[in-house]
């Protein structure tokens, strides 16, 4: 005489870990749907880093080098170490 256990008014352990997952994949997948329509924007720009006068280092966006001027094209050692000034 056993009971009959009635299985639609009990939520199972496998379908409770179930539900629970689901819930845990939904803000992956707005995660993921917010990555795609990201557009490029000024911080993904490449930046190129350079040397300052003082010896530290500088970001630079690459496209403000290309529409820099060149002051001097050719540069020997000794002047480094003097614009160094080591």
């Amino acid at each position: 005489m056993k009971k009959e256990i009635n299985s639609t008014n009990k939520l199972g352990r496998n379908k409770f870990l179930a539900a629970l997952g689901g819930l845990f994949l939904i803000p992956l997948v707005s995660r993921a749907q917010a990555f795609e329509t990201k557009e490029n924007t000024p911080e993904d720009e490449e930046y190129q880093i350079l040397l300052k006068p003082d010896g530290t280092t500088v970001k630079v966006k690459k496209g403000t080098l290309k529409n820099s001027q060149t002051v001097k094209t050719s540069l020997s050692n000794p002047d480094l170490k003097s614009w160094l000034k080591k």
